[in-house]
């Protein structure tokens, strides 16, 4: 459960992305460290900052530098990849195309997903089959936009894996029972300044993101510098500024892993509000479960809360589905 915490704490992984040897990593001095930060940082908060992740920072800055590229263009250049159900819900929406709670965003995204392909999950996988719309522009977006997912998937693996050693005492005791084939979302997300607020209740929000918690395990944001725009709610219903820190990312609890620690861990709510004047940017990758996998309560966490199960089972791949076919406006 969220406390009433004031602010974020940073936490440098470094250690978790040594090699590690699954006899000795209890003992590892400096694991143990991280691993110590990471368990009371998804009790506490249910965010942190991740420094020592092994990104350069040009690179993060190109991410989003490509992504504003893109959203720099004419409306008519970013709709000819809009999102569909026909495309799999992967594409373009624009400005209040999303949808959180049921009022639009202040917000264009374009959406990625982990090609399924035809048949490959069933009825499950249905919905989301098909490839992604890559933009044609700029020219090197899908190329490094790739590189980019295959390296925070790599950072994910190994935060998860300490997680894991905190929960489980295993390193590889989440990714062995629901991630060994990780799924991944990845949405770049551009932000027009907030107008200001009439203090009316308007159909369309100035809000850029509405308050929610996340899907799946965990989320890398890599947002920009010099603008503050992320909130974070905590128990007292305080919102909390997640100010951005240059060279790191902004790391938070998904719903899945809350239901694994057995509510142990907290999938916080937070939002988006961009009062900064200027276009903000930034690029959120999420780090999943197997699409199919049938996610429950660890057995420890279980025993470590008295025996109560606070959650049922969920299908990971189901709760994607049922967030993202009610989470657009269609035309």
């Amino acid at each position: 459960m969220a406390t009433e915490f004031k602010s974020i704490p940073l936490i440098d992984i470094s250690p978790l992305l040594q090699k590690w040897d699954e006899l000795h990593e209890s003992q590892n001095e400096s694991i143990a460290e991280v691993v110590k930060k990471l368990d009371e940082a998804c009790k506490n908060e249910g965010f942190f900052y991740v420094t020592g992740h092994g990104i350069p920072l040009p690179f993060m800055e190109e991410i989003r530098r490509i992504t504003r590229k893109y959203f720099d263009q004419p409306s008519e250049d970013k709709l000819n990849f809009k999102l569909s159900a026909s495309t799999g819900y992967r594409g373009y929406q624009a400005i209040h195309e999303n949808i959180t709670t049921g009022i639009p965003d202040m917000q264009e995204a374009i959406d990625f997903y982990r090609e399924i392909k035809e048949g490959m999950y069933g009825d499950l996988g249905e919905v989301l089959q098909g490839p992604n719309l890559w933009p044609s522009f700029p020219p090197d977006f899908k190329q490094l936009m790739e590189f980019y997912i295959n390296q925070c998937t790599d950072i994910s693996r190994n935060i998860l894996r300490g997680i894991s050693l905190a929960l489980a005492g295993s390193a590889k005791e989440i990714e062995s029972k629901i991630s060994k084939d990780p799924f991944w979302v990845l949405r770049t997300i551009g932000y027009p300044p907030s107008p200001s607020s009439d203090g009316q209740d308007n159909a369309r929000s100035t809000i850029g993101c509405g308050a929610h918690t996340d899907y799946g395990l965990l989320t890398l944001l890599n947002q920009d510098d010099d603008i503050l725009a992320l909130e974070v709610k905590n128990k007292s219903g305080e919102w909390i500024p997640a100010s951005p820190i240059k060279g790191t990312f902004i790391c938070n609890v998904g719903d899945m892993l809350k239901i694994l620690s057995n509510g142990l861990y907290e999938s916080t709510l937070h939002r988006v509000i961009n009062s900064s004047g200027k276009y903000r940017v930034c690029v959120a990758y999420f780090y999943e479960p197997n699409f199919d996998a049938e996610v429950e309560p660890l057995d420890v966490c279980v025993q470590n809360m008295g025996g109560i199960k606070k959650f049922e089972g969920a299908c990971y791949g189901k709760h994607l589905v049922n967030k993202v076919t009610n989470n657009f406006v269609m035309e």
